[in-house]
């Protein structure tokens, strides 16, 4: 029998009680942004953050990390003040022996080099390459970004992992958890864009969200792609018509903390808010 929208709604809150917390921030790449002080360098940060944010939390975490150090406290700063040579230079000497998982040092180079011109064309940031134009939806905005820096990037395979295409049928998590730091304004996320439309935002899909979604009837479609993630959006917009991407967070860290197994079982999952309305196998 289907669950009703109050009583899924209800465990999902339960989930947010659980979840939205400092602790399970800790372990989460927007972390790191959030100790950046200015707007423009939580920007910097975010566009790395969410580009490398697959993998083991941990050393992902640390590799984030190793790619802003060298652009010390002010990041947006570094970049501002020398010229695209100087720029290139110094990033690639400083992250020279830098990798993670699918990344180089100079996949990651180019991508803060391309931070570097997308900004000196609107002189603030990165929210007017992003918005959506008269008649044209988000996706298409995203889309157009995506192809320009799919010519002005290297091909590597790391450049190009960055670079799914929405209107390809990618879900496109990376850039869907950009866009939600940067959009959204409630905790906790940075709401530092104003323009850009929050009611396009779609959730960030990885595999734990795509999971867990399914087990609780968010989704029937088995694979993760961008009609998933649209799917799962609007099922939670029923619940939160204002604000469906509130429940991502605490959606994604059930798994990412590894609390959920997978396997409905009372010895294992009767503590979880969602155990009423799961439907995983046993």
């Amino acid at each position: 029998m289907a669950t009703s929208t109050t009583a899924l709604k209800a465990r999902l809150d339960g989930l947010c009680v659980r979840y939205d917390t400092a602790g399970a921030l800790g372990s989460d790449p927007l972390s790191v942004v959030l100790a950046y002080e200015s707007p423009l360098d939580r920007e910097v940060a975010a566009f790395v953050a969410a580009h490398l944010a697959y993998g083991r939390v941990e050393p992902m975490i640390r590799a984030v990390k190793g790619v802003l150090a060298p652009l010390g406290a002010r990041p947006a700063d570094w970049l501002r003040e020398r010229s695209v040579t100087a720029a290139r230079k110094g990033l690639t000497r400083a992250l020279a022996d830098w990798t993670w998982r699918f990344h180089t040092g100079p996949d990651l180079a180019a991508w803060l080099l391309a931070w570097k011109q997308l900004d000196a064309e609107t002189g603030a940031g990165l929210e007017a390459q992003l918005l959506p134009r008269p008649g044209e939806q988000p996706d298409e905005a995203l889309s157009r970004l995506v192809q320009r820096l799919r010519v002005e990037l290297p091909a590597s395979y790391g450049a190009r992992f960055s670079l799914p295409d929405p209107l390809e049928g990618a879900a496109c998590k990376r850039w869907r958890m950009f866009l939600r730091w940067m959009v959204r304004t409630s905790w906790p996320d940075l709401g530092l864009w104003t323009r850009y439309p929050a009611h396009g935002l779609v959730i960030p899909l990885d595999t734990h969200v795509a999971r867990v979604s399914r087990f609780i009837g968010l989704s029937r479609r088995a694979t993760p792609d961008g009609k998933m993630a649209k799917e799962i959006t609007e099922a939670l917009r029923r619940l939160d018509p204002a604000d469906p991407l509130r429940y991502d967070f605490a959606l994604s860290h059930l798994g990412i903390l590894g609390d959920c197994p997978g396997v409905r079982k009372r010895s294992t999952c009767a503590a979880c808010p969602l155990y009423s309305v799961c439907r995983a196998g046993s």
